[in-house]
């Protein structure tokens, strides 16, 4: 283990552990006492790293509020507020969409669907701007205040830098904003096809934030829109069952991947 602080390698094991039994250690360098969560985000927290994301990720993985997930740790022997839970997911929410979006960056199709769906903040109606590839992957989201030709091209640049790389198809719906900001910012290769019939594909994949947010009855502040529905979108294309074509697997080997991606994700974000 390397300091945290001086990057020195010089570091002594201590016998004893926190109060919640992560191990101390002795840095010879700086001579700083450390332990395995100092440097990390979570090295102030009164709780093991593992409950703090389990919350987090309960939160966007399901239809619960802040006091149903305060009610499951409850039933785990943690005692936490549902304002604990809701500042939780300020903190680490970020972390878990950096993290997945960063995993998957280069991989995606070359044929992309665009679309928004409308999204309630603060008694207002926002636009959350989406994009799937042809086989259901999501290249990227955005919750924007205004639906113009300036949020159509930022969206554009948000996805030119995740992808990597440029699409073949764009296929959007029929407004008016998304044609010069594809013909400027993709550059004129790219086939626009801008029927309506076509952007099924995208419309339907709309459904899934759609049935989580409606419980939630909007959102109060534009920042804490943003944050949800981007680590919502990229927890759910982490976690999704991606066979190509038409394959099917059994539902025993569905728990199996989904438990695999989930020790995963828990053991990158806790490192």
């Amino acid at each position: 283990m390397a300091c945290p602080h001086c990057q020195s390698k010089s570091v002594a094991k201590r016998r004893r552990r926190t109060a919640l039994g992560y191990r101390i250690y002795f840095c010879n360098s700086c001579r700083r006492q450390i332990n395995e969560r100092t440097g990390t985000p979570f090295n102030d927290l009164q709780f093991p790293t593992d409950v703090v994301l389990l919350a987090v990720l309960w939160r966007l993985r399901y239809k619960l509020g802040f006091r149903d997930v305060a009610e499951l740790l409850l039933q785990r022997g943690f005692v936490v507020s549902y304002e604990t839970i809701r500042t939780w997911e300020f903190r680490f929410a970020p972390l878990v969409s950096s993290n997945l979006r960063t995993r998957r960056r280069g991989y995606a199709g070359r044929s992309w669907y665009l679309d928004e769906t409308y999204v309630k903040v603060g008694g207002r109606w926002c636009y959350l701007y989406r994009a799937i590839d042809r086989d259901g992957t999501l290249l990227d989201s955005m919750l924007s205040e205004k639906r113009d030709k300036y949020a159509a091209r930022r969206f554009l640049r948000r996805l030119l830098d995740c992808v990597d790389q440029r699409p073949l198809r764009v296929t959007t719906d029929k407004h008016a904003s998304y044609t010069k900001a594809i013909r400027w910012i993709v550059g004129r290769k790219a086939l626009h096809r801008h029927n309506r019939y076509l952007n099924n594909r995208i419309e339907q994949n709309h459904r899934h934030i759609k049935q989580r947010y409606y419980p939630m009855l909007g959102f109060k502040r534009f920042e804490s829109a943003s944050r949800f529905c981007t680590a919502f979108d990229e927890l759910r294309n982490y976690l999704r069952d991606k066979r190509p074509g038409d394959q099917t697997t059994t539902a025993s080997n569905k728990r199996e991947m989904f438990r695999a991606k989930w020790s995963t994700l828990m053991a990158e974000l806790s490192v």
